[in-house]
C-alpha cells in the first residue's frame, strides 16, 4: 500500500482541475483523486474516508461534524473562494485541522454579467422566441416586447456585485432603488441609487435582483408574503444564494403570476434534481449556477489550491488560512 498522502478533490464538475493547473509535482508526492460528479451519502464517505487532505469547490458539498468525525486521517481542508457556509469550521478546529481558502478571479464581474444575461433574456422573452423560431413559428405571441428604459429596478444588496448591476441599470436608463438590512440613504446615493423601504421596493420594481450575503437577517428573506407583493410583470432574479428565498413559496407564487417571471442561477439542492418542481414551474428561466463559472476564476482557484497543497506537503506555513482556525 502506498505511503503517499491521499488528496481528494471534490466536485470538478467543469473537468478543468487538471487542465487549468499542473498537478505533476503534487502527484509525484501524493495520491491525488479528483471526482468530477457529485458524491453524497455512502459514496461520499467512501471517497473521503482515507483522505489526508480534502479540496472543496466552494460549498458544493457540505462537510459537517458527523462526516468529519468519520475521517480519521484528515489533516487539511482547502476550499475555493473566500466563504463556505456548508463547512463546519468549529468541528475542524476542535481537531486542530487547518482550513485554507483560495483567492478569486473576476468572479464579481462574471456574476454581474450573468445577472444581466438573465434579466435581458427574461425581459425580451428570448427562450420563447428562439424555441418558436426553431419550430417554424416566426413570432410566437405575445410579440410586443417591453423595454427597460424608464423602468424601476430594485437591487437588494448594493455591495460590489449589486453596485455593478446598478451601474449597468443606469446605462439602460432605469431608476435604481435599493434595500438591505443595513442600507442608509448615504450609502445608496454613493452608488447612484435611492434607498427605499423593502415593501416599497417589492411593490414598485419591475426588476428585483438579489445580491446579499446570506446570514440570520437574510435567510428566507423572500417568502410567500414578499412574492405576493410583487407586480404581475415583475422579473425576480437570484444569482446570489438559494437560501435567500423559499423555493416552494416561489413555485406557488409563479403559478399565481407574482412574479411574472423568475430567473434563477442558484438552488437549495445542486445539481438541481430531476423532478424538482422548479423545472415544471411556469415563467421560469434556470441556469446551472454559472455566476462564478469563468475561466480566469477557476484558473485562480486551482493555482491557489496547488500553492496550499504544496506548502502543506513541504511542511511550510499555509497561505490564506481562515482566521478562526
Amino acid at each position: 500500500m502506498s505511503s503517499k498522502p491521499i488528496i481528494v478533490v471534490l466536485d470538478d464538475f467543469e473537468r478543468v482541475a487538471t487542465e487549468f493547473a499542473d498537478w505533476s509535482d503534487v502527484r509525484a508526492r501524493a495520491d491525488v483523486r479528483i471526482h468530477q460528479t457529485p458524491l453524497r451519502g455512502d459514496a461520499l464517505l467512501q471517497a473521503l474516508a482515507p483522505a489526508d487532505a480534502i479540496v472543496l469547490m466552494r460549498d458544493r458539498t457540505p462537510l459537517q461534524a458527523p462526516l468529519i468525525a468519520q475521517l480519521p486521517n484528515l489533516k487539511l481542508v482547502v476550499f475555493t473562494g473566500t466563504r463556505n457556509g456548508a463547512l463546519d469550521t468549529k468541528a475542524l478546529a476542535a481537531r486542530g485541522i487547518p482550513v485554507a481558502h483560495t483567492g478569486w478571479g473576476p468572479n464579481k464581474d462574471a456574476t454581474t454579467e450573468l445577472t444581466w444575461a438573465l434579466i435581458l433574456a427574461a425581459q425580451k422573452r428570448l427562450l420563447a422566441h428562439e424555441a418558436g423560431l426553431r419550430r417554424g413559428d416566426w413570432r410566437p405571441l405575445p410579440t410586443m416586447l417591453p423595454v427597460l428604459h424608464g423602468q424601476r429596478i430594485g437591487v437588494v444588496g448594493l455591495g460590489e456585485i449589486g453596485g455593478r448591476v446598478a451601474n449597468i441599470a443606469r446605462a439602460f436608463g432605469m431608476e435604481v432603488v435599493t434595500w438591505s438590512p443595513n442600507m442608509t440613504p448615504e450609502r445608496a446615493q454613493a452608488k447612484g441609487a435611492r434607498a427605499v423601504a423593502f415593501d416599497e421596493l417589492l411593490a414598485t420594481s419591475h426588476i428585483i435582483t438579489t445580491h446579499l450575503v446570506m446570514g440570520p437577517a437574510t435567510k428566507g428573506l423572500f417568502g410567500a408574503p414578499q412574492f405576493a407583493a410583487l407586480r404581475t410583470d415583475a422579473i425576480f432574479v437570484n444569482t446570489s444564494r438559494a437560501g435567500l428565498i423559499d423555493e416552494a413559496a416561489l413555485v406557488a407564487a409563479l403559478a399565481k403570476g407574482r412574479p411574472g417571471v423568475a430567473a434563477l442561477d442558484v438552488f437549495s439542492e445542486e445539481p438541481l434534481p430531476v423532478g424538482h418542481p422548479l423545472l415544471d414551474a411556469p415563467n421560469v428561466l434556470l441556469t446551472p449556477h454559472l455566476g462564478f463559472v469563468a475561466e480566469p476564476v477557476f484558473r485562480r482557484f486551482y493555482a491557489d489550491v496547488l500553492e496550499t497543497i504544496t506548502a502543506w506537503l513541504d511542511g511550510k506555513s499555509l497561505p490564506r488560512v481562515l482566521a478562526t482556525i
